[in-house]
């Protein structure tokens, strides 16, 4: 009997390999460099939100848009929870790790929730998917303002005052107006994304990799990570996994609590526990700018990431298999 080794996503290879080009290849995406990077990751931004924009079909949300409880949970979590949270461990480790470090946990428990893995996860656990469209399309639009916002107000209060005016125009002109112009598109163009969902999923991944490998390059040039091997990883690691597990453990006694079915439970539990990569790297081009700090900030969601697809992949499993022996009950 010959064992099957689990399928490696090729995205999460390609942070590694962008990563590893910047190391060794900085010159191109650092500023100035020859692939112009205050420019193509501008237009690489606009890129990902127009194709976001043709993909997400607004009336998919209409049918989950009552269940106020849900998605009150499901918002508190993710924009004042996961904040919250963030202070609290900037006040108990924050004077131990580095100031980019900790900035850039913060930056995590700031950004919205994910749209397709919040969706693709209830859909696998059997959960509500309607809500977990709805919950995770409000999450991205809000994040536009409510994630400046508090990253605003941390660095003010940290004495590094924020162009927060000038970074929600940036957002409004990069983020939401592509965004805009791809649902203005959809008339002429949502047969065509439907039948192309994997060259568009394709396309946004691989614009997320170029965005990670020109954060990355500034930083190699500057020396930022001169001095810090493994061991930053690994507390970033067990950070990222504690914040994690505390968050999904206070969502779902917040559930039970409220007496959620499980399908509801399932929903809020995935939109409530996640932090999207795709729209935090290209936030963050456009909040932080050329700061040289850029990569040590994306370090936690980049580590968030895999983590929570991990986690929440084996709990889908999980909960698929009580959602069905639920079912075959209610059938007897």
């Amino acid at each position: 009997m010959s064992l099957r080794l689990p399928r490696i996503d090729w995205f999460l290879t390609g942070m590694a390999a962008a990563v590893g080009l910047a190391y060794f290849f900085p010159n191109p995406g650092a500023a100035g460099g020859s692939l112009h990077p205050e420019l193509l990751t501008k237009l690489g931004i606009a890129l990902i939100f127009f194709l976001n924009g043709v993909s997400l079909s607004f009336a998919s949300m209409k049918s989950g848009m009552l269940q106020w409880k849900l998605h009150l949970v499901v918002q508190t979590a993710t924009f004042l929870l996961f904040p919250i949270l963030g202070l609290l461990a900037l006040w108990l480790i924050g004077p131990h790790i580095a100031p980019d470090l900790r900035l850039g946990f913060f930056y995590l428990c700031a950004l919205p929730s994910t749209v397709s893995s919040s969706v693709a996860m209830t859909a696998a656990a059997r959960g509500n998917v309607s809500a977990a469209v709805f919950n995770a399309t409000l999450s991205s639009l809000l994040g536009v303002f409510l994630t400046p916002m508090w990253i605003a107000l941390v660095m003010k209060s940290g004495g590094q005052p924020m162009p927060f005016g000038k970074v929600i125009v940036d957002l409004l002109e990069w983020l939401v107006l592509p965004l805009i112009i791809g649902q203005i598109s959809r008339p002429l163009l949502a047969n065509w994304a439907k039948g192309h969902k994997k060259f568009i999923s394709t396309v946004d991944r691989c614009t997320i990799l170029l965005l990670v490998y020109t954060s990355f390059c500034d930083s190699m040039k500057t020396g930022v990570w001169s001095g810090h091997g493994l061991g930053i990883v690994a507390g970033t690691l067990v950070g990222a996994t504690a914040l994690f597990f505390v968050v999904l453990g206070i969502v779902s006694a917040v559930c039970d609590a409220l007496g959620f079915s499980s399908k509801d439970r399932t929903a809020a539990v995935f939109c409530g526990s996640k932090k999207t990569l795709a729209s935090g790297v290209p936030m963050a081009r456009l909040i932080f700018g050329a700061h040289p700090g850029l990569s040590m900030i994306l370090l936690p969601i980049m580590i968030y990431h895999p983590l929570q697809l991990v986690i929440c992949g084996a709990l889908a499993g999980k909960w698929a298999k009580r959602e069905a022996l639920l079912e075959e009950k209610e059938t007897k």
